[in-house]
């Protein structure tokens, strides 16, 4: 099964199923062998970030793989992320995720969090002195020199309200192509879809299970008797329903399992088929954020004081 794709507003095409490799619990040898398993399934998308610690995993399997000939590199897509310490240097910090995955461009760089941090904050979690003032007008700025010298093949964002969008629309030269954040059955975003549908911007799921086997994450979307029960009557796994629910919506999904039969399953998901009564089910569920970003908010030094600052009241 080769993977659908869908055309960006920069003219690339980007596979609709990506395998994510965020997984601190994981070593390297465990995130190789799940890529190499995944692109005999059939898998061509490729999600990571400097902050992931999975660079270099990444780009070992891949560049294996391109050796041996099982792919080309232009049959694959790789994402990777700005880090908020890398606000000040885009293009540094984009020669940086290259170096760790021992490519010469990216497919997609986006920007991880509209957070911009000290340029030696290393942790996934900053403190307090970390932060620093967002100006996303010249991180944005950077993000187009990126593109400008041929470092990656488009750009986007990630975690990024409407209004967010909204004001990067207003200053940037190049729009974002995609803007990835949490989306699934339990969470549908369809306020941040009609406004990214309105600027042709695509939007991408992380977490289309609600991230189960995160530390952060939930079983909630999959363990719903709702889910469930589509499942029953499609004979297909909740997993397959959350996951089609997402690509039916015209969003991509970034699904990340290391094992196998999950692979299978998640890719699975291209085929099934649901109907307009699955979906009005879907559409009565209660919605519930899971990745609420608590740990980018405090009353000092970020720029969002409260939750609802972060997500501009979309929460």
């Amino acid at each position: 099964m080769r993977c659908n794709q869908v055309r960006l507003n920069s003219g690339i095409t980007m596979p609709v199923v990506g395998l994510g490799t965020y997984s601190f619990q994981n070593d390297r040898e465990t995130t190789e062998a799940a890529i190499h398993m995944s692109l005999k399934m059939g898998y061509r998308h490729f999600d990571t970030a400097k902050i992931y610690g999975s660079e270099p995993a990444v780009g070992n399997a891949l560049t294996e793989a391109i050796l041996n000939r099982t792919v080309g590199r232009e049959d694959i897509f790789v994402t990777s992320k700005l880090w908020g310490s890398d606000h000040h240097d885009p293009v540094a910090g984009l020669k940086q995720t290259l170096k760790n995955l021992d490519m010469e461009y990216l497919d997609m760089y986006l920007v991880h969090w509209p957070v911009k941090l000290k340029p030696w904050a290393r942790d996934a979690i900053p403190i307090e002195v970390e932060f620093e003032k967002l100006d996303l007008e010249t991180t944005w700025a950077g993000m187009e020199k990126c593109l400008d010298m041929g470092l990656c093949r488009c750009i986007g964002v990630s975690n990024f309200s409407s209004k967010k969008i909204e004001s990067l629309l207003e200053f940037a030269s190049v729009p974002p192509a995609v803007n990835q954040v949490e989306m699934h059955p339990m969470w549908r975003q369809a306020k941040l879809r009609e406004v990214c549908g309105d600027h042709k911007i695509h939007v991408s799921a992380y977490s289309p299970l609600g991230g189960p086997g995160n530390s952060w994450g939930s079983t909630a979307v999959v363990d719903n008797p709702v889910i469930q029960s589509i499942a029953l009557k499609r004979k297909a796994t909740p997993a397959q329903v959350a996951l089609k629910w997402g690509l039916s919506k015209g969003a991509s999904v970034i699904v990340k399992s290391f094992n196998e039969d999950r692979l299978r399953e998640n890719i699975g998901a291209l085929e099934l088929k649901l109907d307009d009564q699955d979906f009005l089910k879907i559409d009565r569920l209660e919605e519930r954020k899971i990745m609420r970003g608590e740990f980018l908010v405090n009353q000092t030094t970020s720029p969002y004081k409260t939750i609802q600052q972060l997500w501009d009241d979309e929460i």
